[in-house]
């Protein structure tokens, strides 16, 4: 363990922890691997040359009324984290609420006001396509230079303004390995994804959102805030871009920041961030909490959802704070 715990917490903490395998020398990326998987599994052009949604593109009608069917029990658990106001090592940025208007006052009504720099390692967000540059270029080939002091003029969030509604996929790491969560650094691998698969039987297919728990908060919670930076997070090996892509996903999402952290290919910052913004064109969801879908889900044995998710429709947005909802 990375923190200063009485010698009993450590105890019981390797009892919850998975530190996981070993990176193999077939796993050990660098950063022409990167560039070839950018080619390999690129979407540019695939919904025509002037798309701005990618993969989002793969939630048709269909898609929705089949999605829809999934609902039985009427049951919605929400997926975001309560807001952070408070600052830690994990968020230096905390949201903010400023009171305008409240009872000490003789008006007739209260108001507030909110603010926010959700992208980072703290805040339930969406990642728009023009979130990340990758050698100049966003998603689809549009140029950095799209993103001014004015915002976005591509792949803004505003692009998202009808909101997601598709079937959703928890993969629970921690829950097929009968732990808690997973050690700060842990690389999971395509091999996990088949695994739960079969654990859960169930397939990821297309149009899906697949969001995958590292039991980040649930360690959180035990241990408190860690430095991302100096300690990591729990996330995606890079190889498993291409798994995500033979199952052609809409969206991904995790409970951190989706990339196994520090990252594990050579010479490449979030490379799987670039691999699903930059070349798949897919949507992310960073920092939500599955603490209670993970108990309904266990429950119900059912790890498939409808899922909805309305982002603000800011044009020239980077994002949106949201909030995601399962519902069985």
């Amino acid at each position: 363990m990375r923190f200063m715990k009485p010698l009993c917490l450590i105890i019981v903490c390797a009892t919850l922890a998975f530190s996981g395998p070993k990176i193999s020398a077939q796993e050990k990326l660098n950063a022409d691997d990167i560039d070839r998987f950018v080619k390999e599994l690129s979407n540019w052009g695939r919904w025509g040359k002037d798309d701005q949604l990618g993969a989002l593109n793969l939630i048709t009608n269909a898609k929705r009324k089949e999605a829809a069917k999934l609902v039985m029990d009427g049951v919605s658990v929400s997926l975001a984290r309560y807001v952070e106001t408070k600052q830690g090592l994990d968020n230096p940025k905390p949201f903010v609420q400023e009171m305008l208007l409240t009872g000490a006052g003789t008006g007739q009504f209260s108001s507030d006001k909110y603010s926010v720099a959700y992208h980072g390692f703290a805040h339930t967000h969406m990642d728009s396509l023009c979130h990340l540059f990758y050698k100049g270029k966003m998603y689809n080939g549009f140029s950095r230079s799209e993103v001014t002091d004015q915002g976005a003029q591509k792949l803004s969030i505003h692009n998202v303004k009808k909101g997601i509604m598709t079937r959703g996929i928890l993969i629970d790491i921690p829950a097929m390995r009968g732990v808690r969560f997973l050690e700060p650094g842990t690389a999971i691998y395509p091999k996990d994804l088949d695994d739960f698969e079969e654990f859960a039987k169930l397939k990821v297919r297309r149009g899906d959102v697949v969001f995958i728990n590292t039991g980040r908060w649930q360690r959180r919670d035990l241990v408190g805030p860690w430095s991302v930076q100096k300690d990591g997070l729990a996330g995606f090996h890079a190889s498993c871009a291409k798994w995500l892509k033979e199952h052609d996903i809409a969206m991904v999402g995790s409970d951190a920041a989706l990339d196994v952290i520090p990252s594990q290919v050579e010479g490449v910052s979030h490379p799987v961030h670039v691999l699903m913004l930059h070349s798949m064109g897919v949507h992310i969801f960073d920092n939500c909490d599955f603490t209670d879908l993970c108990k309904v889900a266990s429950e119900k044995k059912r790890w498939e959802f409808l899922l909805t998710a309305s982002p603000i429709p800011v044009r020239g947005g980077t994002g949106s704070p949201l909030n995601p909802i399962a519902t069985y």
